[in-house]
């Protein structure tokens, strides 16, 4: 699949230098950060939903503590 997207050109200047220091191309260095970034873990997704199943939503806990300060 060809994909399209802008690059900064100091950013584009760096992806050659490397390309040209590992003898390869700008698409296959693009590819690979891809990948790797695929690959790990994101901790947002692994966050998202935590707070499920507390019986009151996020606000109107951060109001109740807030509210304690202020006694």
């Amino acid at each position: 699949m060809r994909v399209w997207f802008d690059l900064p050109e100091e950013m584009a200047a760096q992806l050659d230098e490397l390309a040209r220091v590992r003898g390869t191309g700008r698409a296959e260095l693009i590819q690979q950060a891809v990948s790797e970034f695929l690959a790990k873990p994101r901790a947002f997704d692994a966050a998202f939903g935590a707070w499920a199943g507390r019986g009151e939503d996020g606000v109107a806990y951060q109001e109740r503590m807030r509210s304690e300060w202020e006694q």
